[in-house]
């Protein structure tokens, strides 16, 4: 018997959201031995519990949702159920297609399902599709290329002029494929109202404080004065970007 089918939730236990684009999508998807030996565990980034699924049509990839800092201690998968559309993996499969209708750079949403476990409580997963040749942005070959900084920078300003604010901008959550920049992981990310986007927003600030702190963490192969440099590249794209 495959492992998954003996872990198959009620429905009245679950929830299942699937993409227009996709068909044949099962509960059974959401756990990696399903896949068996197509499933890799992704070794770079985020909280583990994410695996590439190769398939023969297309690759996606799987994420199930884990707590990180003090919090991981108590529960490091379940969280406190206020109902299925609340969940981290709907409100993020949500916005994924909200983004990806509006062309932004971002992975094609695939499925989220929700288990709710017990009374108060739930564990989440994520389907998405993988982007062809992507790597993260610290690990970039380019990464010492003024060119690609400058194209960070208007990505970025294109998505905070849409309205999102991402909460979690590192450089493991921006990916690289030849000349597309990616943005990626959008749990309890949000779109901000018109009237509470400007350019001086606390909320953008936020997210490039965030991402300036990667930068120190993550590019520790770049010099000091590298960074500074490559970060006012990004800076300098950013706020002469044209809306």
């Amino acid at each position: 018997m495959n492992p998954a089918a003996s872990r198959i939730t009620p429905p009245d236990q679950r929830k299942l959201v699937v993409a227009e684009a996709f068909h044949g999508v099962s509960e059974a998807w959401f756990h990696p031995e399903y896949w068996g030996v197509s499933a890799e565990p992704v070794s770079s980034g985020g909280r583990g519990g994410a695996w590439f699924i190769r398939r023969d049509t297309d690759n996606i990839v799987l994420r199930h949702y884990r707590r990180g800092g003090l919090m991981s201690r108590i529960a490091k998968k379940t969280y406190f159920f206020t109902g299925f559309d609340r969940a981290r993996s709907v409100a993020e499969h949500r916005l994924l297609e909200q983004l990806h209708a509006a062309g932004l750079p971002v992975p094609e949403p695939v499925a989220a399902i929700v288990w709710r476990y017990r009374l108060f409580w739930y564990q989440a997963a994520i389907l998405i599709k993988r982007i062809p040749g992507a790597v993260t942005f610290a690990d970039c070959a380019s990464i010492t290329n003024e060119h690609l900084w400058r194209r960070l920078g208007k990505v970025i300003r294109q998505f905070h002029d849409h309205g999102l604010d991402h909460v979690d901008l590192n450089c493991d959550n921006i990916l690289v494929a030849g000349e597309g920049i990616y943005l990626i992981d959008f749990d309890r990310c949000r779109l901000v109202a018109s009237g509470d986007n400007k350019l001086s927003s606390p909320w953008r600030q936020k997210n490039l404080s965030r991402l300036r702190r990667s930068v120190e963490k993550r590019c520790t192969h770049l010099s000091d004065e590298q960074r500074q440099a490559y970060w006012d590249v990004l800076l300098h794209a950013y706020q002469h970007e044209e809306r």
